[in-house]
């Protein structure tokens, strides 16, 4: 992205923490971006056009995060095939836990993330792109894309569903808050649920934990 365009975005996502999106004023939007307001106008096309990539960055950053939960962590695996299995699923258990980490504590910090996951649109966001536009995100889109990317960086075979639940037990945080994130217990009960170990075997190699409550798409 443009250097010019990212400083714009970053200071049109400033104004939005701190007031309501119709508050938002694309002449203070400019100043801090250190612009004119006619190159806001060029870049973006108004406010509309502000709005909608704010929301657009805001599905972007929320994606790479989960890529980020997903990335395969050092490998602890040793090499035989008594234990492969096995630590094969403590690695899906620690990852999904992750994603659904990451998706609690993204919906819960930003505003946007949460409407797009949940469809809930707040009058103080900037309104979602129109559908059948390039840049449209249909409710339940966002999920969908973070399952399928799950079933794709996961082992091989990976059963779909895994991900799917992963996903939605994430967003039943989000839409009902527990006293705690997502927590220790919540992800315990999501492996439970995946038919995933919650920790690996004690075979495991000294120094390199494999523990799904312990390992966050925060902590790497």
């Amino acid at each position: 992205m443009p250097a010019g365009r990212e400083s714009l975005l970053r200071a049109a996502g400033a104004a939005l923490s701190a007031r309501p999106w119709p508050a938002v004023r694309m002449v203070e939007v400019a100043a801090a971006a250190g612009v004119s307001r006619q190159t806001l106008y060029n870049e973006f096309g108004g406010k509309d056009g502000l709005g909608r990539a704010l929301v657009r960055r805001a599905a972007e950053e929320y994606l790479d995060g989960v890529d980020r939960a997903l990335a395969p962590g050092p490998s602890s695996v040793p090499d035989t095939d008594t234990y492969a299995d096995t630590y094969a699923d403590a690695d899906t258990a620690a990852r999904l836990a992750a994603v659904a980490e990451w998706t609690v504590r993204a919906a819960r910090t930003r505003p946007l993330v949460r409407a797009l996951l949940t469809g809930g649109w707040e009058p103080a966001l900037p309104a979602p792109p129109p559908p059948g536009t390039r840049q449209a995100l249909a409710p339940g889109e966002l999920a969908r894309t973070v399952r399928d990317r799950a079933a794709a960086a996961l082992s091989p075979g990976e059963p779909a569903w895994r991900c799917e639940l992963a996903v939605r037990l994430a967003l039943s945080y989000v839409i009902a808050p527990g006293e705690d994130a997502i927590g220790d217990r919540a992800a315990a009960e999501l492996l439970r649920l995946l038919g995933l170990p919650a920790v690996p075997p004690p075979a495991a190699t000294p120094g390199v934990p494999l523990s799904a409550p312990n390992r966050t798409a925060g902590a790497r």
